[in-house]
């Protein structure tokens, strides 16, 4: 008789969302997919949940009674790089553009498809592993330290915490050095084919990263803008 192996650890997604009827399809259509699934109704109940279990993705609906998906955003991004999809109003382009910024890996707008969410969820997931750096490929570029085993980022000889995003978008960078990439090709490279989100997300996530490793981001000399075609690492 054949013996199975040991099966995969289940991934553990927390949906954050005051309705109960949405928290439940969003469950079903999960847990179909084989992800262990929590809920929190509001933005305290979130944290205490994150702080307790520690979930591999977080589903967020920025509009939520008391602490907002918005402010619940950067509570998480104080101590956590947990990847987050927010869960958007079809007109809050504004609420969506500050969820990127806080650091969002994603989002989706209401009303939405639950397969399609789900499906976000796992290219999400699968984007934080397979375009993790490679183990071994230290960097040093433009008085910036980068270790991709640790995942450490310092600038000028002082650590600076950065997202799991903004780590993989600077890491491709200076891979790359000089090489000219359109914000497609950022999209491609970073986020993956997958990904549909809006190309300004690449914009929101490069001025992020200019605050954190540019002497004057207002003048940035290392992570530049080539008009007209899209972005450059200087070094």
């Amino acid at each position: 008789m054949m013996m199975s192996g040991p099966s995969r650890k289940a991934e553990k997604i927390l949906v954050v969302d005051d309705e109960a009827t949405i928290r439940e399809v969003i469950r079903r259509y999960l847990e179909r997919d084989g992800f262990e699934v929590m809920e929190a109704a509001d933005g305290d109940a979130a944290l205490d949940v994150v702080e307790e279990v520690e979930p591999d993705l977080v589903v967020l609906d920025l509009m939520l009674p008391g602490l907002d998906g918005l402010s619940l955003t950067r509570r998480l991004r104080e101590y956590s790089a947990v990847p987050v999809i927010m869960l958007t109003a079809k007109g809050a382009v504004e609420d969506r553009i500050e969820g990127l910024e806080l650091g969002a890996d994603d989002y989706v707008v209401k009303p939405f498809d639950p397969k399609e969410l789900a499906s976000r969820v796992r290219a999400v997931l699968r984007r934080s592993k397979d375009d993790a750096p490679l183990p071994g490929q230290l960097l040093e570029l433009g008085g910036i330290n980068l270790d991709p085993n640790a995942r450490t980022v310092s600038v000028r000889h002082e650590p600076v915490s950065m997202t799991a995003k903004e780590f993989d978008l600077l890491w491709f960078f200076m891979r790359h050095p000089r090489q000219v990439f359109s914000r497609a090709q950022v999209l491609d490279h970073v986020w993956g084919y997958d990904f549909y989100g809006d190309p300004s997300t690449v914009t929101v996530h490069i001025r992020r990263l200019r605050e954190k490793i540019e002497r004057d981001p207002s003048r940035p000399d290392l992570l530049q803008t080539v008009w007209g075609v899209g972005y450059k690492f200087e070094a």
